[in-house]
């Protein structure tokens, strides 16, 4: 995947209004429209969704599951019915195609509401993860930074070292 000009960082507080929508900083916004006015929405893992650049997923994408199919054309995946199985039915729901609305507002599709479990009026954390933005449920974020954190310096001093 080509990296992205520049970093999305950031953290920013949102309400989830009454009709599933989230409002999406400008900055973030325009780097993700870059090459269109689409973005790739994904599921990530519980209470997190991610939103990508649609030419930088895609890319990606099209690369991975590329080499999943020549390796089940080359008969390497035989013996592994049940993980391209199971592959098969997160590829089916993990991701869709959006486009930010005015005021670069998001409406989360039905299913991906779901997954990330904030009900209108409830808080979203929308975050800068450097290549996408995601969106969190505020219990899951405070989580996963406390699991994270610990190891930030040696993270940093290893991948701008």
């Amino acid at each position: 995947m080509a990296m992205a000009k520049s970093l999305i960082l950031g953290e920013f507080r949102r309400a989830l209004d009454e009709r599933y929508r989230v409002s999406i900083p400008s900055e973030m916004a325009e780097l993700l429209t870059a090459d269109g006015d689409e973005c790739v929405l994904a599921k990530e893992r519980a209470g997190a969704l991610s939103l990508w650049n649609t030419v930088q997923w895609q890319e990606k994408f099209d690369r991975s599951v590329h080499l999943v199919q020549e390796k089940m054309l080359a008969g390497r995946l035989d013996g592994r019915v049940e993980d391209v199985q199971v592959l098969g039915r997160l590829l089916s729901t993990r991701q869709t195609n959006v486009k930010l609305a005015g005021r670069s507002r998001l409406v989360l599709p039905e299913g991906f509401r779901e997954f990330l479990g904030v009900e209108p009026g409830g808080e979203v954390l929308v975050v800068g993860a450097a290549l996408c933005v995601e969106l969190w449920r505020p219990d899951c974020w405070f989580s996963y930074v406390e699991e994270q954190m610990p190891g930030f310096r040696r993270l940093f001093d290893n991948l701008s070292s």
